[in-house]
């Protein structure tokens, strides 16, 4: 055992919109899955070696799986995946929301390749959200907050075949939580002589916590932590970090306990385009119980790490190869002719619709990677009609947006901006053009969004600006997903001119070129 060093690192560990984080550590490794809901591929994963620095390394449902994300809703889908390994096995188990009323279907995938492809997905007879395996004695457990048939929120765990789906033990309740509201999020852990039972209660939002149980037996009956809740931020009024909850532990081989859980981190006026983000939050065990110091996390945290953590450095890609880079998604399950990639070029086919149609298409984008940020990209894009229009799109849902591109309008190429916020849908700065090969820049900060065109000579010539208050889910509503940035064309008709971009990159301003 490596002798215990504290640490100062900087929360999230995984920045952007990455909500709902699961973790197994296999050896020296850890791998750590997220929330996608309507975004295909679905459910990325992550490695790391040190908790603090992560690299994405895949997506678990792909173009390889029968898998249809066309008909889910904004912040439907794929809901809050939990990742386990056994006997040479991983598991991953999420919810994902049916496609006709707010009902939810729970499947398991498997791989013996973590880099590799993932099993189809096989379906579990249990309701509820959230659903978690832990493995023992040759079975595989299964948890979920399934509350059919009863008058309280509950906890329901049954056995069952991970690879077929069948249920081999039936499912009954064991905990009813602590009454927080919106239990959720389950998982078990067997400590020592106790099965802990750790869950989310209070809403996804400004209330959210975490709690957790023990029991003597895996079926309870569990007895509340009398420090419950043992995370939350809901009374924290410097609202530098907020919402933190959905957690899960993991033992760091070194003695050491953490916790990965989600986290709001504050933009303009305590808002943020980011959506909920993966923090890191060190475990201590007082009395036999897992405890967090002062009950909530923090943006600048310490705790008995190995390594320093790194500054995100960005990513380019130069569309040489046909396949994607696992950063890039699309809104559902996207159609793969649309989109050409080769010879330095990603080429878009339109679309029918716009970016405020519910159903978007035509718009391959990457996560927000942080508050500030840059990207840019070149586009050589000719409009033949008033219906033809290409650029980048800052986005949250469909109702919530900015685009800046190039379209046709009154016989003239002109450069726009469109605002979609909601009711209000406004072109609120435009400029004619002459040029058909331009290349187009936005910078982000906590407080706007910048747009800027590039010229030939590398120089930067700001264009207009946008705030970014009215790309929060605090603003949209309902919403669990961030901010995405990305290259969209479109006609109305769905057979306009086709959008070529090349010299695609994102980067930190704050890093030294």
């Amino acid at each position: 055992m490596r002798e215990k060093t504290s640490v100062l690192y900087q929360n999230p560990v995984i920045r952007g919109f990455n909500p709902d984080p699961s973790i197994c550590r296999v050896g020296k490794d850890y791998y750590l899955v997220t929330s996608s809901f309507e975004y295909f591929p679905a459910i990325p994963i992550f490695h790391s070696t040190d908790l603090v620095n992560w690299e994405q390394i895949g997506n678990c449902i792909g173009f390889h799986n029968i898998f249809d994300l066309t008909g889910a809703k904004e912040s439907g889908g794929v809901w809050a995946p939990a990742i386990r390994y056994d006997n040479g096995i991983f598991y991953v188990t999420a919810a994902m929301e049916q496609l006709h009323g707010n009902k939810f279907g729970n499947f398991i995938i498997h791989t013996d390749d973590i880099y590799g492809t993932w099993s189809d997905p096989v379906w579990v007879e249990i309701g509820g959200i959230d659903p978690s395996l832990y493995f023992e004695d040759h079975k595989a457990y299964y948890c979920t907050n399934d509350n059919q048939g009863e008058d309280q929120e509950s906890i329901k765990l049954g056995v069952v075949n991970p690879v077929t789906g069948e249920t081999l033990e039936n499912f009954r309740t064991i905990w009813h939580g602590t009454g927080g509201g919106w239990l959720e999020a389950p998982h078990i852990y067997h400590i020592g002589e106790w099965y802990y039972l750790m869950c989310a209660e209070g809403g996804t939002t400004f209330g959210h916590n975490e709690v957790i149980g023990r029991a003597r037996d895996i079926r309870g009956p569990y007895e509340a932590c009398p420090e419950n809740p043992i995370l939350t931020n809901r009374n924290d009024t410097s609202k530098q970090a907020a919402c933190c909850g959905h957690g899960d532990l993991v033992e760091d081989g070194n003695g050491n306990w953490w916790m990965l859980h989600l986290g709001h981190r504050a933009g303009k006026i305590a808002l943020s385009p980011l959506g909920r983000e993966t923090f890191l939050t060190p475990v201590l065990w007082e009395e036999g119980w897992p405890v967090i110091k002062n009950s909530k996390a923090r943006i600048m945290e310490e705790g008995p790490l190995l390594s320093e953590q790194h500054s995100w450095k960005g990513m380019a890609d130069n569309f040489e190869e046909a396949s994607w880079p696992c950063q890039w998604y699309f809104v559902r399950t996207p159609q793969p002719d649309h989109y050409i990639r080769g010879n330095a070029r990603l080429t878009i086919l339109p679309f029918g619709g716009r970016p405020s149609a519910e159903k978007m298409q035509g718009f391959a984008c990457i996560k927000q990677p942080d508050l500030s940020f840059r990207m840019e990209v070149q586009l050589l894009f000719v409009p033949e009609s008033e219906e033809d229009a290409a650029g980048i799109v800052v986005w949250l849902t469909h109702d919530f947006y900015y685009f800046f591109g190039i379209r046709k309008k009154d016989g003239r190429n002109e450069l726009f901006l469109e605002r979609k916020m909601e009711d209000l849908d406004v072109f609120t700065w435009s400029e004619e053009i002459e040029t058909e090969d331009i290349g187009l820049m936005v910078e982000g900060t906590k407080e706007d969004y910048t747009f800027y065109t590039i010229m030939p000579d590398g120089r930067k010539m700001r264009k207009c600006s946008a705030s970014s208050r009215f790309l929060s889910n605090e603003i949209v509503g309902r919403g669990f997903t961030g901010t995405m940035l990305g290259l969209y064309a479109e006609n109305i008709q769905g057979k306009g001119t086709p959008a070529v971009f090349s010299q695609f990159r994102i980067s930190n301003p704050e890093e030294k070129q």
